[in-house]
């Protein structure tokens, strides 16, 4: 159905079940897996909206990994590999509207390794043995909007592209159990 902008945001979440074909010799217990579990969630929203929802994801994630303990956890900011779709304008508002959300937290730069569709934000976190493993991510994705071909109704009637926020807390549940658990 057509939404307003006083719709958004609009919020799925669901826990999803994820397969990757592994190349063999990289399993690793819980932290590696071919089948796993992830706290998938996607927010629609205007681009106005993306520094407040990113914020509540970071503050989200920031709650959610002290009730567990993990107070080593560092940011990355992931920016525009080779092989990405959408414009160059595309991702270079995508990427500043994820520097604008990081305000002064501080975060390291992934350069290149930011999904196909759009740059990300993920959560490392330090297990017990100091290695270091992704967990959660938020991703901001203006590609897919478009693909889509997704729109709301703005003041003045016009039509305008939402973007997505893709984002998960625990990450794979079978990698945070597995630090957990160690």
């Amino acid at each position: 159905r057509r939404h307003s902008y006083r719709d958004l945001p609009i919020r799925y979440a669901e826990f999803g079940h994820v397969h990757r074909h592994e190349l063999s010799g990289v399993l690793h217990g819980l932290f590696r897996v071919r089948a796993f579990t992830q706290d998938d969630a996607h927010v629609f929203c205007r681009l106005d909206q993306v520094k407040d929802e990113v914020n509540a994801v970071l503050d989200l994630t920031d709650r959610f990994y002290a009730k567990f303990g993990f107070h080593e956890v560092s940011l990355k900011l992931s920016t525009r590999p080779e092989k990405a779709t959408g414009t160059p304008e595309m991702w270079d508002a995508a990427e500043e509207a994820l520097r604008d959300a990081l305000g002064d937290r501080e975060y390291g730069l992934k350069v290149g390794d930011g999904a196909f569709y759009g740059p990300k934000i993920d959560f490392q976190v330090t297990d017990v043995m100091g290695r270091s493993w992704q967990l959660g991510t938020c991703q901001l994705d203006f590609y897919m909007p478009e693909q889509f071909d997704l729109s709301y109704t703005a003041p003045g009637d016009v039509e305008q592209r939402p973007v997505i926020l893709h984002r998960a807390i625990s990450g794979s549940v079978e990698r945070f159990l597995g630090i957990l658990i160690e």
